[in-house]
Order: C-alpha cells, then structure tokens, then sequence
C-alpha cells in the first residue's frame, strides 16, 4: 500500500496506483508478454466493428438518452429473455454506462448510506472495494478459499448485521474463475430475502462458462424485486476499450441508479451503443464458438502452466486461471510478480491485492488466456526458466 497523500481524501487513503496498472507498466519496460490486465490481443466480431462505424458515419456523435440508447436497452431486454427467461422493461429497468465499473460504482453511491455496510467475498475485483469507500459504506468480508473458492455458509451469515445495505456478488468469478453453483445462489437469496437486503450481482463474464453453468439470481424465487443485475460488452465481445455496461432492476431501483449515473457520465459513447446492441443479436454459433474457443485457450495456458512447474487451479469460467506458485519455492505472489517482467519476460498478477486479509491469497498467481496461441505459448516457454530457482 501507498503512504498517505497529502490531498487525498479519507476515503481513498492507502489505495494508490491499482496493481493492473502497475504489472502492466512493468510489463512495457522489460517488454514482457502481458497475462495480467484481462483484454484480449485480438477484435472480436467484424460485423460489430463495422456497425460502430456506420453509426459514426451516419451521424450518430452527440449525447444520447442519458439511460442508454432505446435500441440498446430493446437488445439487452432480448439478450435477458432468451438466455435466461427474465423479463425487463427496457426504458424504465434497464440502464447503460460506461462499463460495468462505472455500473458498480453509480449502484453504490446511489443506494448506500454513509456506515452502511457491503459483504463482499474476496477475493474481489479491486474497484469494488474502493467504490464501496467512496460511497461512505464500511465493507465486510467473506473468504472464499481454494483449491473450489467455496465459502463457509456460517461466514456469510455472520457478516450480516442491521447495519447491511447489500451482498455484493461475483459470478462467474475473478480473479478465482468460480462459479457460483444453485445451491450457493439459493443461500445468499435465503438470507437476503430473510434480512430484507439488496444484492448487486456483477455478471460480466456470464458468457464464459466451462463447468456448471451461469445462473442469474435474480432468476431465483423472490430475487428479481431485489437484485441489481450487471453485465457488459467487453469480455463477451472483445471490446473492453469501448466500456459499455448496464444494470437491470426494478423501476424504483433503476431511478435511484440514474440519479446517480447522470452526474458521472450521464451517457456513454453513442456509437458504440449502436455497435453493441447489434453484437447482442448475435446468433447462438457466435456464443457457442466464444465458450469453445476460450475453453480452448484455458485448456492451452492451463496445460502450459502445469509443464512449468505450477500447481494450476483450472478455472470453471471468466478468462483468468489461479496457480499457486509455491511448488516453484516461490511464497510471496506480489514480489514473484514484481520480479517477473525483468526476469522471464512474462507479466501476471498478484491476487493477494484483492483480499484484506493478504496472507490468503500471497502464495497464488492469476494468469489471463484471453491472449492468441503465440502469446499463451511464448508465456508458458519463458516460464520454464523459473525451474531452476526451485532446486
């Protein structure tokens, strides 16, 4: 952690520069191979591509509803229906931003009160901590521990108090790579049906799933008048720089949301919201060939991992793998990934960074497949260097 800045406020005190940012300058200066910051190295669909421009060319450059284009939110409504049966009205419950990130963020500061608090599992993804702060909420924390990232039910009810505002949920998950099973779901719907509580429920990788399958809660019985359900375009289309994201929720929900939303970005780029709600009419050859060719690339980086010596945690969805660098005489993952880039040329991150409780996670390493086979195998031979450090 960062020594306090002078002109910080409290809130954000001790967060300092993020660790993506960091193991990806590190990974410019030694010119390493980059398996830290979740994008691919590749586009994704041309016919997407070349919607955005037709929208460019054809006028579509200025602000927009600040909710998020109608034919947008009509595709997203779609996407709910035919993927998971759930039915939302597009102009009054489904609303875009720019990306998830900002989705979380807009949820949090609208719905929160300062000293409300927010279960998180860790290990989390970095903005949610961080937003949680920034939105005057205290966070409580329940583990999920390898080699399933399962947790223990009695965590998770002693985390609620009268004091909790929300569960905050990561399925499939990162940086573990979990998903979520039904009888985990039906827990947390239980007890936030029980206490009367909100869940924020960031499903941004629901499109990558190996093992199991993604099941939205807001699916679950009594869940949908409850759940803020988030997604967005980047990990399922391989368009993470455009930031396009959305919640769906209930009307009253959704106002409070907007609320919030307006004074942070009021709308996101109009080209791209035109781009994206062509790429949810996809047909289902495209989502069939995106799990099989991830799983194709897990299975590539997994195998790879295993040969250099790691003990490789195989991810059941997201596009991230967990490895415990420890057979390889290695125990502390944020110094092994601090000396990575210089010394084999490969860059990862170190998931310790996304506990509270540091010591949970020091010993393992996430790797990102959504890379091309020259990469994923030029990763995995350099890698091989470290076997001598280990005798």
């Amino acid at each position: 952690m960062s020594s306090r800045q002078p002109y910080l406020n409290a809130r954000l005190q001790g967060f300092g520069t993020t660790i993506f940012t960091e193991m990806t300058g590190l990974a410019i200066e030694h010119n390493a191979l980059n398996l830290g910051q979740g994008f691919p190295d590749f586009d994704g669909p041309e016919s997407v591509k070349e919607a955005a421009i037709e929208a460019i060319r054809a006028g579509n450059n200025q602000y927009c509803r600040m909710a998020g284009l109608p034919p947008l939110a009509q595709a997203i409504a779609a996407h709910q229906a035919r993927f998971y049966g759930l039915r939302y009205d597009p102009l009054s419950e489904i609303t875009v931003y720019s990306g998830a990130t900002e989705a979380i963020f807009a949820t949090l500061q609208a719905l929160c009160e300062v000293g409300d608090e927010i279960v998180l599992f860790e290990p989390y993804y970095d903005s949610y901590r961080a937003s949680v702060s920034m939105a005057g909420a205290t966070p409580r924390m329940v583990t999920l521990r390898p080699p399933e990232f399962t947790y223990d039910p009695a965590d998770l009810e002693a985390a609620i108090t009268p004091k909790t505002r929300a569960i905050l949920l990561n399925t499939p998950h990162n940086p573990s790579g979990k998903v979520f099973s039904r009888a985990e779901l039906e827990h947390i719907a239980a007890l936030a049906r029980e206490h009367d509580i909100l869940v924020i429920s960031d499903e941004v990788y629901e499109h990558l799933v190996y093992e199991g399958e993604h099941l939205p809660i807001s699916s679950l019985p009594g869940m949908r008048e409850r759940t803020i359900q988030i997604s967005s375009s980047g990990k399922t289309f391989s368009f993470t720089g455009w930031k396009v994201g959305w919640t769906c929720a209930p009307p009253a929900i959704s106002a409070a949301i907007r609320c919030a939303h307006q004074f942070i970005t009021f709308c996101t780029a109009t080209p791209f919201q035109h781009a994206i709600a062509h790429a949810l009419g996809l047909g289902d050859d495209f989502y069939g060939e995106l799990v099989a060719d991830y799983g194709r690339r897990r299975d590539r980086l997994c195998t790879g991992l295993a040969r250099a010596g790691f003990e490789v945690l195989t991810p059941a969805g997201t596009y991230f793998a967990l490895t415990d660098i420890r057979p390889l005489g290695y125990d502390d993952d944020v110094e092994f990934c601090r000396m990575l880039p210089a010394r084999v040329g490969v860059a990862a991150i170190p998931p310790s960074v996304f506990y509270e409780g540091r010591h949970e996670g020091r010993h393992l390493v996430r790797w990102a497949f959504c890379k091309s086979d020259p990469v994923l195998d030029g990763a995995v031979e350099r890698l091989q260097k470290l076997r001598p450090a280990a005798s």
